[in-house]
């Protein structure tokens, strides 16, 4: 059995889900895009190739190998992207939320039932139809849960909008012993403007450091929490083109341990004199797809 347990984004890593590139299907057509960088790409004629995705992936999973984490991966669809496994699902101290995703991605979830299979039953939680999340917005922080969320009356317009105000509710009464911290996020079709989810403007990192980008956030007052929460001399405040670049969407194995795009040169240095290990792979063309490496990893269990 496997018996879950992620109280934060920090803990020592044991046990994930890593998604794959493998038959990730042939480049969308403009109208089938999710997201704007995606489409910006397909427009472009630049959206990445299966095999250097693939290429990438594997240079995480050789990580995951090198700290000793358990990885599971997805069963292989045909012509299906399962790059993206924290969209699926999430784990919030010994539960795991399936996320209510875009109705055409419901087998992604399917792939993984091997994983689920080993979990205890009442520990697998599926929340209601009228409760939309995703896992990039979900952040157990200690007594806190972060969410990120969108709650206008135009929710249904933005294709970019995924988790609304049923699901910052839905948590709350799952988890009475959390504190709930909602942050309303910019959603826009410009690439350069849109945070998909909250872990594209902000991540929070060991050490008592955080990553955070001003302009992902609707509400002034709500980055300003996190400021004080944080510190301002603990954040790591990152540009428009940084946040469109992905910079925000790194993973911690441990405290010490921050797995990082090879790239990310200005984030890199500042973490290294913070005294981080950084772990540097390639990860620009998933990039591409509006997602990075928070977004392709499930965590199931940190020590």
């Amino acid at each position: 059995m496997l018996y879950l347990n992620v109280n934060d984004e920090i803990s020592p890593l044991k046990a994930v889900v890593l998604g794959t590139a493998e038959s990730c299907g042939p480049t969308p057509k403009p109208e089938e895009a999710y997201d704007p960088k995606s489409l910006e790409h397909i427009l472009a004629g630049t959206y990445p190739k299966e095999e250097d995705m693939i290429m990438e992936m594997e240079a995480f999973a050789a990580v995951f190998k090198k700290y000793d984490v358990k990885v599971f991966r997805p069963e292989v669809l045909e012509n299906c992207n399962q790059i993206f496994s924290r969209d699926i699902a999430f784990t919030i101290g010994k539960k795991l939320i399936l996320a209510n995703i875009l109705p055409d991605r419901e087998k992604e979830i399917d792939a993984i039932l091997h994983v689920l299979d080993r979990i205890p039953e009442e520990d697998v939680i599926r929340p209601p139809e009228e409760v939309h999340v995703e896992g990039g917005d979900v952040m157990p922080w200690n007594d806190y849960i972060f969410i990120g969320t969108y709650t206008a009356p135009d929710y249904s317009d933005w294709i970019t909008a995924r988790t609304n105000k049923e699901a910052v509710d839905f948590i709350a009464k799952l988890f009475p012993d959390k504190i709930i911290k909602s942050f309303e996020l910019r959603k826009s079709t410009n690439a350069r403007e849109n945070a998909l989810h909250l872990d594209c403007c902000f991540q929070p990192l060991g050490k008592g450091k955080a990553i955070l980008h001003k302009n992902g956030f609707l509400v002034e007052e709500e980055y300003q929490w996190l400021v004080d929460y944080f510190g301002k001399e603990n954040i790591f405040e990152i540009t428009a083109d940084e946040m469109y670049l992905m910079f925000s969407n790194v993973f911690s194995i441990s405290p010490e341990v921050v797995v990082s795009e090879r790239n990310f040169t200005r984030l890199n240095n500042w973490l290294r004199e913070q005294g981080f290990t950084v772990e540097e792979i390639p990860y620009a063309e998933i990039s591409k797809q509006e997602g990075l490496l928070r977004c392709s990893t499930l965590p199931l269990i940190r020590d």
